[in-house]
C-alpha cells in the first residue's frame, strides 16, 4: 500500500482510534519521539506541531505498536485499512 500524505488519509487513521478504546489527542509536549502512548489509560498523545507527513507516519507506527487487529472492528473500511497497513513498511 502506498502511504498517502493527505488530510483525508490522516482522517482515516484517526477514525481507527475513534473506533478503538484509545483516545487520540494532539498536544504540545516534550516527547523525544514526538508522541506518547499511555497504555493503561488508553490515551495516545501526538505532538500537535508535527507536519501532516509526521502525523501520518506517527499514527501508522502507533497502530502497528498497539497491534490493532482488523477483527476487533465492526467497520469494514477500518478492517480493510488495518489489513493493508499491516502489510506496509515505512521507508524513512
Amino acid at each position: 500500500m502506498a502511504i498517502k500524505y493527505t488530510k483525508n488519509f490522516l482522517d482515516k487513521l484517526e477514525n481507527i482510534f475513534a473506533a478503538s478504546e484509545y483516545i487520540l489527542r494532539y498536544e504540545k509536549g516534550n516527547f523525544k519521539s514526538g508522541y506518547c502512548v499511555l497504555k493503561e489509560n488508553k490515551i495516545v498523545i501526538i505532538n500537535k506541531y508535527y507536519t501532516l507527513e509526521g502525523k501520518v507516519n506517527t499514527l501508522i507506527d502507533i497502530i502497528k505498536e498497539l497491534e490493532f487487529h482488523p477483527n476487533d472492528f465492526q467497520d469494514k473500511k477500518i478492517q480493510d485499512l488495518l489489513t493493508e497497513l499491516q502489510q506496509t513498511e515505512l521507508k524513512l
